[in-house]
């Protein structure tokens, strides 16, 4: 596969193909498989995506803890009756971002894109584009293949994990992925593809991973939402021809510096940001209070 962005770029341009044939080329040729099964895996995946972000937004979500879950039903419910003033879009991006993480939450299936904890961007994205664009699921299999591919890069070239790297490594790398996606679904070119990976990513450097109570539920859910809307200003500032003036794989490169350097308070132990506040303090221990009751 891919050791970076420009190598993808380059290598589109260069045959006239989109991203996706040149992400589906090289995983049929690394995995030895045909391009029509893990077409069809994707599009398994697909399915697995609908269905979470359905279940989520259909009825209130409650995790196992009880300190989130529900707010995706009632955002949803709420934009029936209301204008938002995100505007449509946007706003159901992030009902749907919102049920998917509720309902890993919850102990429900879900894909995780590139991890759980950021698992609703992508798909919040992409369903939604397509149910105001009305694109077909062979071209949203199209845009999990290109998503796919910029993921392995982020992979290659920093993390995605919390632990190793803060928030901005799972909820930043999961909107640079949807925006870049995204981008070549509205028909943008492989470069602008790239520009809305890097646009995306900087302006979620430095996100630390904070879980109350060692859980992926707060502020998870919610950072699920804003990662989504980091894609929509990607998307239209990369489809107008704004560039970024650091190219996405210094940008990459950038936050891989960022998670090293670090403070572990701040990398999903729990004990730094707003798992130290006095609320976050409160909520740690009633829930493994409540746990240790429960299982004595």
């Amino acid at each position: 596969m891919f050791n970076s962005i420009a190598d993808m770029v380059e290598q589109a341009e260069s045959q006239n193909l989109p991203l996706h044939q040149i992400v589906l080329q090289a995983e049929a040729a690394q995995s030895e498989q045909p391009a029509e099964l893990l077409r069809q895996r994707m599009h398994k995946r697909l399915l697995v995506m609908r269905h979470s972000a359905e279940q989520g937004v259909a009825e209130p979500v409650i995790s196992l803890s009880g300190i989130s879950g529900g707010n995706a039903h009632k955002l949803w419910n709420w934009l029936l009756h209301h204008q938002p003033v995100t505007g449509p879009v946007l706003s159901r991006a992030v009902a749907r971002a919102m049920a998917v993480n509720e309902v890993n939450a919850g102990m429900g299936c879900i894909v995780a894109t590139p991890t759980a904890g950021s698992a609703g961007i992508l798909p919040g994205v992409l369903l939604t584009l397509q149910e105001a664009y009305d694109f077909s699921d062979d071209e949203l299999v199209n845009a999990l293949f290109t998503a796919a591919g910029i993921g392995t890069v982020i992979v290659r070239r920093a993390h995605v994990s919390g632990a190793a790297g803060g928030c901005q490594a799972e909820t930043g790398s999961a909107a640079a992925m949807a925006a870049g996606a995204a981008v070549e679904l509205l028909g943008g070119g492989p470069r602008q593809s790239a520009q809305a990976v890097a646009i995306t990513l900087k302006n979620m450097l430095g996100l630390v991973c904070d879980p109350v109570a060692g859980l992926v539920e707060v502020p998870c859910v919610k950072r699920n939402a804003a990662g989504a809307a980091q894609c929509f200003v990607a998307i239209d500032l990369a489809l107008a021809g704004v560039e970024s003036v650091i190219p996405p794989d210094e940008v990459i490169d950038a936050m891989a510096t960022i998670g090293r350097h670090m403070d572990s308070r701040f990398k999903e132990t729990a004990q730094g940001g707003l798992a130290a506040t006095p609320t976050g303090k409160r909520l740690i221990k009633l829930v493994w209070e409540q746990k240790s009751q429960s299982s004595s």
